[in-house]
């Protein structure tokens, strides 16, 4: 949250554009700036729109970002990044799942959109700073002229709605130029200051679903794009137990939607085979626990420094997913992590983060 000490606050008067995506929290974040002094603007991002269906409500979105504008009496920009929400985005995901991968867009929405082209563009059209609505704090909390040391990167207080897990990409350079207004706030908090600084907004459901498609079934929208066939699912004694739409479909440890009825489940998903199109389930959760002791993580990054190998830390293999003691050590291409207590249903494509203590570390993707 947005210290009131005015006194301690070198920035006062800079040029802040938050994010506006039509959302509470975002809206939340440019009131607390504009009252604690900022000269703020807000900007929309105009999404890319898929050809086949209606995904995603970005006019809806880009509306209730105007109105919230409105209220606060702040300038308002539209800025078309759909080209790049496409390219770095929409495209990453699909070909990661054509390849049996499970990506997270919104990773890569955060590291190419927010904190690459609209922070390069807002710098460039004469901001000092931007900010979203990110759940996440960072230390020290605006920035010191002439800080000698590495900015930190912490959980948000409400650990209900942290969202650090997608934000290991970030980079020193980044967070420089970046605030976190409301990751001193829990929601219910959130939600009181968007009714007391009055946004339309301030009854808003929180947005589901991935950045760019909305509340949509990822699997619905993943079959417009991957050349997916039926095949067998297949279970530990080799007994075919159903069919499924595509094996690029599903995820290692996915539990619904595999339409098995012979009464014997649940089933969860152990492998996938691409080239015989199969996937293998069992009903033994437990299993999952087995499957992956050690991982390689490649496209690794550090919020700070790297810290020392072997590195004892904790580890969040999903969002939510809580977290893991590991040790990591550096190898010649990525980093080896050995999963000290049982990791479920580890995942090739999916990010790993790394912790210490509420600091978040940097991260990688698991191969």
């Amino acid at each position: 949250m947005i210290s009131n000490n005015k006194k301690a606050r070198p920035e006062l008067g800079r040029k802040v554009f938050v994010a506006l995506s039509g959302g509470v929290d975002s809206s939340v974040a440019a009131a607390l700036l504009k009252q604690s002094g900022y000269q703020v603007t807000g900007v929309f991002f105009k999404p890319w729109q898929p050809e086949r269906g209606a995904f995603c409500n970005w006019k809806e979105e880009r509306q209730a970002a105007l109105a919230a504008a409105t209220a606060l009496g702040i300038p308002f920009k539209t800025w078309d990044f759909s080209k790049e929400y496409k390219t770095w985005v929409a495209d990453y995901m699909i070909n990661a799942y054509q390849h049996g991968l499970t990506p997270n867009p919104d990773v890569m929405c955060n590291k190419e959109i927010k904190f690459g082209l609209f922070l390069k563009r807002a710098l460039k059209e004469g901001a000092d700073l931007i900010a979203t609505g990110h759940y996440v704090r960072r230390s020290p909390e605006f920035p010191i002229f002439n800080f000698q040391f590495p900015i930190k990167l912490l959980k948000g207080v409400d650990k209900n709605k942290d969202q650090s897990y997608f934000l290991w990409t970030l980079i020193q350079k980044q967070l420089k130029h970046s605030l976190f207004p409301v990751g001193g706030l829990t929601k219910p908090e959130v939600r009181k200051l968007a009714k007391k600084f009055k946004l339309p907004n301030y009854a808003k459901k929180d947005s589901q679903g991935i950045c760019f498609i909305g509340p949509v079934v990822l699997r619905e929208f993943l079959k417009h794009y991957l050349k997916a066939k039926t095949g067998k699912i297949v279970d530990d004694q080799s007994f075919v137990v159903g069919q499924h739409d595509g094996a690029q479909l599903y995820t290692i440890g996915q539990r619904h939607g595999l339409n098995i009825g012979n009464g014997q489940g649940p089933y969860f998903v152990t492998h996938k085979d691409l080239k015989k199109n199969i996937i293998h389930v069992t009903t033994d959760s437990k299993k999952l626990d087995q499957l992956r002791k050690k991982v390689l993580v490649k496209t690794v990054s550090w919020v700070g420094e790297a810290p020392k190998f072997p590195a004892k830390v904790s580890a969040m293999i999903r969002y939510r997913g809580g977290l893991i003691p590991v040790s990591v050590n550096k190898t010649t291409n990525g980093l080896a992590v050995d999963f000290l207590k049982p990791a479920r249903a580890l995942a090739s494509g999916q990010s790993i983060v790394f912790y210490k203590g509420e600091a978040l570390l940097g991260g990688g993707v698991i191969a």
